[in-house]
């Protein structure tokens, strides 16, 4: 081990998984976002509220680095993912996508087997040799299967097409899908949006087993969704962040009356 690799193990884990200052994004003339500060605690839920258009899902992308396939975006501003810039020149796109895991408003399962999706990610990134589930394939599936709450029900159709499970159930394996390559976030935006009330709840159950082992991130329409399945919660408003605070401490007693507005329905 070298000495850089030995101080870089002794450095205590930063206190924020991300941190994004003065964060600009045009979609070619369209400023969608401005002056973004946000500050996202490591290892808790935070939710993100805001009427449609108000750059919710684009903050998420920016934090995927999505948002660079449009070739008319123009970002300003910088976001460090555990204390590194992921819009630094030297910071491959792969390591931050390895780091950053997406999950979108409908499952988007691959076409092949439920044993894998879970493996297609960890064969990808392990040809880098970077940080991966080390165990064997059989391993890495039943691990990531249990962390997401699904081993037990499809243990014995694991060579089945994943897109004949549930919506619920793939939606939970997307979600199992990221793990193996160990991601730092979770970012989710609008993942129930296309659940039944009993997915709903049992994706959200899932959501606090995942608190702590990852620092998570959901985009929601949903009042009562961020209440219950958050933290923190910030409120967005034409691209602006009004209210960043504790969940229960914003939907009780906010501080601004747009986020009062808002949650009471006045307004969006």
């Amino acid at each position: 081990m070298t000495a850089v690799q030995a101080a870089a193990l002794q450095q205590p884990a930063p206190e924020y998984a991300i941190d994004t200052k003065k964060l600009n994004l045009w979609y070619g003339t369209f400023q969608a976002l401005y002056d973004v500060d946000l500050r996202i605690r490591q290892g808790m839920i935070t939710s993100m509220i805001g009427p449609s258009g108000c750059g919710k899902s684009t903050y998420l992308r920016s934090v995927n680095r999505i948002n660079e396939r449009l070739g008319y975006v123009r970002i300003e501003g910088s976001i460090d993912v555990m204390g590194q810039n992921i819009y630094d020149p030297g910071v491959e796109l792969i390591q931050v996508r390895k780091q950053v895991g997406m999950v979108f408003q409908r499952p988007n399962p691959l076409p092949v087997s439920i044993r894998d999706n879970i493996l297609f990610s960890h064969r990808l990134h392990a040809k880098g040799g970077g940080d991966v589930h080390q165990g064997t394939p059989d391993e890495i599936v039943e691990e990531s299967l249990r962390t997401v709450l699904l081993w037990d029900k499809v243990k014995d159709r694991l060579k089945r097409k994943a897109t004949e499970l549930s919506l619920e159930e793939q939606q939970k394996l997307c979600i199992a899908r990221l793990l193996p390559v160990k991601p730092k976030l979770l970012l989710m935006d609008e993942p129930c949006s296309a659940l039944d009330p009993k997915g709903t709840e049992a994706v959200e159950e899932l959501l606090w087993e995942l608190r702590g082992q990852y620092t998570i991130l959901i985009v929601t329409h949903n009042m009562a969704q961020a209440r219950r399945a958050s933290e923190e919660c910030i409120f967005m408003l034409m691209g602006k962040v009004v209210e960043h605070t504790l969940t229960e401490e914003m939907f009780v007693t906010p501080i601004h009356k747009e986020t009062s507005d808002y949650i009471e329905g006045r307004y969006g």
